[in-house]
Formats: C-alpha cells, sequence, structure tokens
C-alpha cells in the first residue's frame, strides 16, 4: 500500500508561471506606429480645414507641432520606446487641442 507522502516528483512539480497579458512587445510597437500615423494623417486634414477657415501663423505653428510629435512617436515606436511614445502622443495631443481651444483667435 502507498503512503500518501510517496507521491512521484511529476506530480510535485513547480505551478506552471501564469500566462502573459497583454500584447506582444512587437505587435505594441505596430499598434503605436499605425495610431500615430493615422493622427498624423487627421493633424494634417486638420491643420487644412483650420487654415481655410482662418489663416493665423499660429494655427500653422500649433498643428505643425503636432504633426512633428506623431513623428517622433512613430520613431520612438521603432526603437521600443511604446510607454514614453504612448504618454507623449497623448500628453502632446491633448496639449495642441487645448492650445487650439484656449489660444487660438
Amino acid at each position: 500500500m502507498e503512503d500518501a507522502g510517496d507521491e512521484p516528483e511529476a506530480e510535485q512539480s513547480e505551478p506552471e508561471p501564469e500566462a502573459r497579458q497583454g500584447m506582444a512587445p512587437w505587435k505594441a510597437r505596430r499598434v503605436r506606429m499605425v495610431a500615430a500615423g493615422v493622427l498624423m494623417a487627421a493633424m494634417g486634414v486638420i491643420l487644412v480645414v483650420r487654415l481655410a477657415t482662418r489663416s493665423s501663423v499660429l494655427v500653422v505653428g500649433v498643428y505643425g507641432l503636432a504633426l512633428i510629435l506623431c513623428g517622433v512617436v512613430i520613431e520612438l515606436s521603432r526603437n521600443g520606446r511604446t510607454r514614453l511614445g504612448s504618454w507623449l502622443l497623448v500628453v502632446g495631443l491633448a496639449a495642441a487641442f487645448g492650445m487650439d481651444w484656449f489660444v487660438l483667435p
């Protein structure tokens, strides 16, 4: 008769590590690059619309900086700095829209 303490070692193995949650790093980089590219195109369209309604150097400055920011985020994502790029994109675009709403005539 077998005792409960005489279990084979295969049954006493360590528990499996938890499955990794979230996206794979290469997939996260792709998603952020595509998102920044889409936002860059949107900033270009908004720039053209704003220039049609009010021609101001401030409009070009604000949306030009937003376009540059999107390019920087794409480059950061290509180099593996996805979290930094995400924060920079969110904060930068919020600042651009805030400037458009508060500062621009």
